[in-house]
């Protein structure tokens, strides 16, 4: 398959791997197994964001839990579609070049992959920047956030990042058929083209990581500073800012140690000297088994980020720190911030 041979395709290149090699590194056990935690963990996710809704809140935990729930339901739309190709690929072993040879299956996945990547790391640092407004400059955003104005904005990240997965159907760079044969991905290749969607990829999905870190340092540092003055800790507590931030920031974690080893090597790969892939277009053995790994550990940040939730909410901290329910229930009912600081003289 692709051994010793010309591309036939726009997104075919030559792979030199033997059926048995695939047999081996292709475990259709494995990405079954693998898909239906990620898809059982997202829904179970879904169904607590659902009750956390029902039981009402206040404005800023409302906006929150909208972000959080397009963040979950990007996670589980991305393991359902790209799951269900792999998972096929693996079970039969397909030929490729024999099954799409108009690439057409090809460019879907490799639009998904994408999109499905940089939805997480997009979402995340919304997150943030809505944080780092509700509690560092409460005046400056509005009381109430409409929920339709939450769903708003998710959409338009799904919007940018649909966008960018395009630009290679459009003539920015192409998507190929990668190692062991059962995925489609950005090429690391020398293209103009391609080297420019990969590093606009890594850099963009590297920005983002950066700058949910900077916010979300200054809004932690900002809580606790305000939980460190005695006065404030006695008026104005609140758990609902702790419970998100905590929340976002293991979000942040995950994201960080999930991505950015596929990023750093993207940007690497594609700006090493001498390229890495040769004129035919194959790449050396190394590089694509670091491809896969990486790909892989990414992968698990779609299962990661619900547990994050499911993990760090107020019920669950409570259990594990009894002392945080000790407080009276007054306090603990204190809305948000920005009503803090309208209630001082």
């Amino acid at each position: 398959m692709w051994a010793n041979g010309s591309s036939p395709g726009p997104c075919f290149r030559p792979m030199n791997i033997t059926l048995e090699e695939r047999r081996l590194i292709a475990s259709p056990w494995f990405a079954a197994s693998f898909c239906t935690v990620g898809l059982a963990s997202n829904l179970l996710a879904l169904s607590v964001l659902a009750g956390a809704r029902q039981s009402g809140g206040v404005s800023a935990r409302s906006s929150f839990l909208t972000f959080l729930c397009g963040l979950v339901l990007t996670d589980f739309l991305g393991l359902l579609i790209t799951g269900a190709i792999v998972v096929a690929q693996h079970a039969a072993l397909f030929d490729w070049q024999a099954v799409d040879p108009s690439c057409r299956l090809c460019h879907f996945m490799g639009v998904a992959m994408v999109f499905f990547g940089l939805c997480p790391l997009l979402l995340g640092v919304t997150m943030a920047s809505e944080r780092y407004v509700g509690i560092t400059r409460p005046f400056s955003r509005p009381r109430v956030t409409s929920l339709h104005r939450a769903w708003a904005t998710v959409a338009l990240v799904w919007v940018v990042a649909l966008g960018l997965g395009l630009l290679p159907l459009l003539g920015l760079g192409h998507y190929t058929v990668q190692y062991p044969g059962s995925w489609c991905f950005l090429t690391l290749g020398t293209e103009p083209g391609d080297v420019a969607f990969g590093l606009l990829f890594a850099l963009l999905g590297s920005l983002s990581v950066g700058l949910s870190f900077f916010l979300n340092t200054v809004s932690v540092a900002t809580l606790c500073r305000v939980y460190h003055d005695r006065e404030a800790a006695q008026q104005r507590p609140r758990d609902c800012e702790v419970e998100m931030m905590v929340q976002l920031v293991g979000i942040m974690v995950v994201a960080s140690v999930c991505w950015m080893p596929l990023l750093v090597f993207i940007a690497q790969t594609l700006l090493q000297t001498p390229p890495v892939m040769s004129p035919s277009g194959q790449l050396v053995r190394a590089t694509e088994h670091q491809l896969l790994i990486f790909l892989r550990v990414a992968t698990w940040n779609q299962i990661l980020d619900p547990w994050v939730y499911i993990l760090f909410r107020r019920a669950v901290l409570r259990r594990l720190q009894p002392r945080v329910s000790t407080r009276p229930r007054a306090l603990s009912l204190r809305p948000s911030l920005a009503q803090d600081v309208l209630r001082e003289p």
